[in-house]
């Protein structure tokens, strides 16, 4: 038996979204009866309110005919799946895809994620990463770059000296929004690293030289393991994210980085036109 709640009005939105915890995730489905991506992804979102039932996830459908509430949410798109904790909405995705629905709520049922708050719907983007894609130069052969996108207890760790180019691709186009970078140690931590979005090539250490980076970053010490805003309009359709470690905050010759967690949101499929 399903335990979708129908919500009719703005009134009812508003209800649902303050009436929960701190420890419950809200999913609200924006849908539409003319949309045949939603129709497509229906029972599935159906079954997750069955699998994930309360008190841990709460799930909900509100059809898109509340066209000023949609307004207000920002939804542009059909369907739209909204991620909340404790009235504060902290992640979403557009399209109809099972599995990352799936994962979503995987992710952030439990409690709220203190670290991510101010991420305005954005969340970590660890999932979309085509890992056995991921590519780095000069990596230790012991510490490679697998290491620093996973929470397994390893690192990422630099070879002959302290330069590293990270090559990150996504199984489909994302937007990114900001960046955490978690030290194996304050003196080996990056500090002054630059972005390239969507290379048709791997960069070379020689080439960071003569081309021009989407941005450049110095990071503070307060800056790591800490959530570091990227300029979110140079972002907007990234399938490969290259980032290239110039140096780091003790000017030895060995970097290491214990994981890199790129946050953001999936681009949207299905458009409300």
């Amino acid at each position: 038996m399903t335990l979708v709640k129908t919500l009719t009005s703005d009134a009812e939105y508003k209800a649902l979204l303050a009436d929960a915890d701190s420890k419950k995730l809200v999913v609200i489905d924006w849908t539409a009866s003319w949309c045949g991506p939603c129709k497509m992804i229906k029972p599935a979102f159906a079954e997750l309110s069955t699998k994930f039932r309360p008190p841990t996830s709460q799930i909900a459908i509100l059809f898109f005919s509340l066209q000023e509430t949609a307004q207000a949410a920002g939804v542009s798109a059909m369907p739209t799946f909204h991620f909340f904790k404790a009235g504060t909405k902290i992640a979403e995705m557009k399209g109809a895809n099972k599995s990352q629905l799936e994962q979503l709520v995987k992710q952030h049922q439990g409690p709220a994620d203190e670290s991510a708050a101010g991420l305005s719907g954005h969340s970590d983007l660890t999932e979309f990463i085509t890992a056995s894609q991921l590519e780095c130069l000069n990596e230790n052969a012991r510490r490679g770059v697998r290491n620093a996108f996973t929470k397994d207890g390893g690192y990422l760790e630099s070879d002959v000296d302290e330069q590293l180019i990270i090559v990150v691709p996504f199984g489909q186009n994302v937007k990114l929004h900001s960046i955490k970078i978690v030290p194996a140690d304050v003196a080996t931590a990056p500090k002054t690293i630059k972005t390239y979005v969507n290379r048709p090539s791997t960069i070379s250490f020689e080439e960071t030289d003569s081309v021009d980076p989407v941005e450049t970053m110095e990071l503070a010490e307060k800056d790591l393991d800490a959530i570091v805003p990227l300029r979110f309009v140079k972002y907007q359709s990234v399938h490969s994210l290259t980032i290239f470690v110039q140096d780091n905050q003790g000017g030895g010759d060995v970097t290491a980085i214990k994981q890199i967690i790129l946050y953001g949101t999936p681009v949207e499929t299905t458009k409300m036109r």
